[in-house]
């Protein structure tokens, strides 16, 4: 499964997020910007960005790139104080200026916050609040009703069906994935030897 766009809508849905200032570089007003787009240099095609609010707008002109961000200068930033005050800012662009999926396993991260999370039976788990890659390939992270939250494997072995139109999102995760701290181990004898594995969402 490949979110083309990291990021959050913000509160209305009309902006999604596509990076971040994350540093400044040198004296001359160079930033160190971190992209969400599934390519990191189309960030730059939806110029002018804007903050969270939508009132400020900055226009980005990509450098070189660096193994986890790009050094970027910001259209009338000319030096390291004016580049210091950029630091922490969230890039956003309008949500209809961005392209539609290209193919069915392909999915705006801003387009799954917010979706419910239903077992294949139709038994709610919990509410998508965020997606993360911590390395090993993307997890939701589901708000279960007890306010807990969980991670769940964002691949097709455990989230078959992301019906983005539908507003739904079918999961089958293991028991033990949803169980409380401390929550004792299933039975061997309880395990129908089925496999829940972390499989990549481009192939069983």
């Amino acid at each position: 499964m490949a979110p083309r766009s990291a990021g959050k809508p913000d509160a209305t849905g009309a902006r999604v997020c596509v990076g971040q200032i994350v540093g400044v570089h040198g004296v001359r007003g160079l930033v160190k910007l971190k992209s969400f787009t599934g390519d990191p240099a189309a960030i730059a095609d939806y110029n002018p960005l804007t903050d969270h609010t939508g009132t400020r707008r900055f226009t980005v002109e990509l450098q070189s790139a660096m193994k986890d961000y790009w050094l970027a200068r910001v259209q009338g930033v000319a030096d390291r104080t004016a580049a210091e005050a950029l630091r922490g800012v969230l890039l956003h662009v309008e949500r209809d200026r961005l392209p539609p999926p290209e193919d069915e396993d392909e999915f705006y991260h801003a387009d799954l916050i917010g979706l419910p999370v239903l077992r294949p039976d139709g038994e709610r788990i919990g509410t998508v609040v965020a997606l993360h890659d911590f390395g090993g390939g993307d997890m939701l992270e589901v708000v279960l009703p007890d306010r807990r939250t969980a991670m769940v494997p964002f691949t097709r072995a455990v989230v078959p069906v992301v019906d983005v139109a539908g507003g739904r999102i079918v999961a089958d995760p293991p028991e033990d994935l949803l169980a409380p701290p401390g929550a004792p181990d299933r039975d061997d004898d309880d395990d129908d030897g089925g496999d829940h594995g972390a499989g990549g969402r481009e192939g069983a």
